[in-house]
């Protein structure tokens, strides 16, 4: 059973994935350093996305750095849930 070669179209359908793919991954990279940098960064995303923030709160619990989701309640004076 012989493959046939990807149309040029499919080629290029699929270089565009491919950067699309990589695009998002340095993105979420890049939101998660700011939050993890940034007490102000991450209280602007309490404000306007507070999923997103949720988020970042779990996946730094599940890694094992634990206090910072407290730490940023005390500081910001709210009161946690």
């Amino acid at each position: 059973m012989s493959s046939k070669p990807l149309s040029p179209l499919a080629k290029k359908a699929m270089k565009v994935v491919i950067v699309v793919e990589l695009l998002g991954i340095f993105g979420a990279y890049k939101l998660f350093h700011m939050m993890d940098t940034s007490q102000d960064f991450r209280s602007t995303m309490n404000r306007r996305f507070p999923s997103i923030l949720e988020v970042y709160y779990k996946s730094s619990e599940l890694a094992g750095v634990h206090g910072v989701r407290e730490r940023d309640h005390l500081d910001w004076g709210t009161v946690q849930d």
